[in-house]
């Protein structure tokens, strides 16, 4: 038996019958006016049939290009079925995260590895960011970083999220060891841009005055921040949650034991045209990991 026809002749065929014009094919299959014309008289070949009376100007479908077309155009319909079915499938599969760089790298690298682990059928994508930027409005699920009295609409905190203060090991010894809170004043204080308030607020709960210091760093980003405090550059507030991997692996301490709320909390919200069933899936996973991540 001969093998199959190449798919490329059966669409330029298809098309040529559509338009009656091997020009107006080749625009839309983007290939030559030649290609075009190459391609049908190869199926003519091989079909042993012509399948146009060719005019000067324009085609007519022969008595046998007239039988053969309905046919091949719903073959071609039932591919290009499977095809997008196929194409939205893994669309469909796919989660985009967006979320603040800080915690991705932290906590929630954590959670996805977990759900991956589990799910591997589901492809994570996830957008780290800085400041909230308008390539969020693609994502699924939208992770943010708000204060209290600016809450995304229809969203969920993560977690009540808590305040503390850290330094590294080596600045609790020596003979410029932190031994009081007075003792803060005298090393730098490393602060999150748009979170100096954080610095505020422990400050007036260790009964410092914040104005009085004048040694201050500062970044626009929570991870450089701590790693800063971790290589002994000076103390800084941050959330909990953030600093929990620091913690645990005795990169930074608590110098004083005093822990406060905070105004800034993790929130999850989900697109309102996002991919029903799998997107839900993921993000019960993130709220119930957020829950443990708090037990």
């Amino acid at each position: 038996m001969k093998p199959p026809p190449p798919l490329n002749y059966i669409r330029s065929f298809e098309c040529s019958a559509r338009h009656l014009s091997f020009t107006d094919a080749a625009n839309e299959l983007g290939y030559t006016q030649a290609a075009i014309s190459n391609h049908v008289r190869s199926l003519e070949q091989y079909i042993g049939h012509k399948l146009f009376i060719r005019y000067p100007r324009s085609l007519k479908l022969t008595e046998m290009g007239e039988a053969f077309l309905p046919t091949l155009r719903q073959a071609l319909n039932q591919i290009d079925y499977a095809t997008e079915a196929i194409l939205a499938s893994v669309r469909n599969r796919t989660v985009v995260i967006s979320c603040p760089t800080s915690l991705a790298e932290n906590w929630l690298a954590g959670c996805v590895a977990s759900f991956s682990t589990r799910h591997p059928e589901v492809e994570l994508l996830l957008h780290g960011t800085i400041w909230e930027e308008p390539a969020e409005q693609i994502a699924d699920i939208l992770i943010s970083i708000r204060r209290y009295d600016n809450e995304p609409p229809s969203s969920i905190r993560l977690w009540e999220e808590t305040s503390v203060l850290l330094c590294a090991p080596q600045l609790l010894t020596g003979p410029n060891a932190l031994t009081s809170p007075a003792d803060i004043l005298k090393v730098n204080w490393i602060a999150v841009h748009g979170r100096q308030e954080l610095w505020q607020d422990m400050a007036a709960a260790l009964g410092i005055d914040a104005v009085s210091n004048e040694k201050r760093l500062s970044t626009n980003s929570t991870n450089i921040a701590m790693e800063l405090a971790a290589s002994g550059a000076g103390c800084i507030v941050t959330t909990l949650s953030l600093a929990r991997s620091y913690v645990e692996r005795g990169l930074l301490v608590e110098p004083f034991s005093i822990r406060m709320a905070s105004p800034w909390n993790y929130y999850l919200s989900e697109n309102s045209v996002s991919k029903g069933m799998v997107v839900k899936k993921v993000k019960e996973w993130i709220i119930e990991q957020a829950k443990a991540n708090t037990a």
